[in-house]
């Protein structure tokens, strides 16, 4: 077997592609982040109550929610730079995928939530002071809008700091509708307003929850990253040099910025070499962004082995 990795040490019988840098600390943008997200909460819930507007409590819910989240994925960003021990030899890196689907479960439970309190304000409509409600939802935007600012970065290499921009960016329009609410209410006394607005809200939310839900379950289930087509990866192996076929290939993401890769090449003709899987996991991660990348090189047509049955390899 011939196994071609991206660390920085070199065990007898392995050959090594590249090197990466341990994922980047984002820890002022999460602190930062939590407490602009408290502010806000703090804002909306108390005047929200003054002004007994649902769609500002609403907002204060998210917001709340939105904390416990950036706390969740701050925990599970700093659990993902500790090194591997012998009992979790590739770290903890794992912990950003649960960050993300729990962040995403959440988020939609809050949402049930509000959405039902939204629908019983239709049946029992209450005075909504809307000058208030605006002045409070555009201080929201501006914090809103910075602390998705500090995300943004990373949002394209990280689904769990993806998660995190999303929920910032979901503040600052939530706000943005909760103004347009209050100031329609200011104008034409329609109290009905606070209640619809609320459900629209939830509406978007939930919209842009659902495609961050879906890829964390994928990436829980191991299934391939979104972004990475395992057809082309099967492609480019079976293309090598000395290739005759390929079997047993696996692609499953060790975190939200990293993914892993193991297969089978069956090579009659011999062993390539260290070169051969070194030049192979470098392509891979240049090409596909797989980090880290297993070979298993098999000299004769009839070497299938136990594994492959009920494993599916790519056309």
């Amino acid at each position: 077997m011939s196994h071609a990795h991206d660390h920085g040490s070199e065990p007898a019988g392995h050959s090594h592609g590249h090197t990466h840098a341990p994922p980047k600390d984002f820890s002022a943008a999460f602190k930062i982040g939590i407490g602009l997200s408290l502010t806000i909460v703090v804002l909306q819930a108390v005047f929200g109550y003054v002004a007994n507007s649902m769609a500002l409590m609403a907002d204060a819910g998210h917001n709340l929610s939105d904390v416990l989240s950036l706390v969740v994925a701050w925990g599970a960003a700093n659990l993902a730079r500790r090194p591997a021990t012998e009992r979790y030899t590739y770290g903890l890196r794992g912990s950003s995928i649960i960050a993300a689907l729990f962040n995403a479960v959440f988020l939609l439970v809050v949402m049930g939530g509000i959405s039902w309190e939204a629908i019983r304000r239709f049946y029992e409509p209450a005075v909504v002071e809307g000058r208030i409600v605006m002045a409070v939802a555009a201080a929201g935007i501006v914090i809103s809008g910075f602390s998705a600012y500090l995300f943004a970065s990373g949002r394209d290499r990280d689904l769990n700091l993806r998660g995190a921009f999303l929920h910032m960016l979901s503040d600052a329009l939530v706000s943005v509708g909760v103004v347009v609410a209050g100031g329609l209410i200011a104008l034409t006394g329609w109290h009905w307003l606070d209640p619809a607005v609320t459900l629209v809200i939830v509406a978007v939310i939930v919209y842009g929850t659902w495609g961050l839900l879906r890829e964390s379950v994928g990436m829980a289930l191991a299934g391939v990253p979104a972004g990475i087509d395992a057809g082309k990866v099967a492609t480019y192996l079976s293309g090598l040099p000395g290739v005759s076929r390929i079997h047993d290939l696996h692609i499953w993401p060790m975190s939200t910025t990293e993914v892993a890769l193991t297969c089978h090449l069956v090579m009659p003709g011999g062993h390539p070499g260290d070169g051969f899987t070194m030049d192979a996991a470098k392509a891979l991660h240049d090409t596909f962004a797989i980090e880290h990348t297993t070979l298993q090189i098999e000299l004769s047509e009839d070497a299938d082995c136990a594994l492959e049955q009920g494993h599916a390899t790519p056309a």
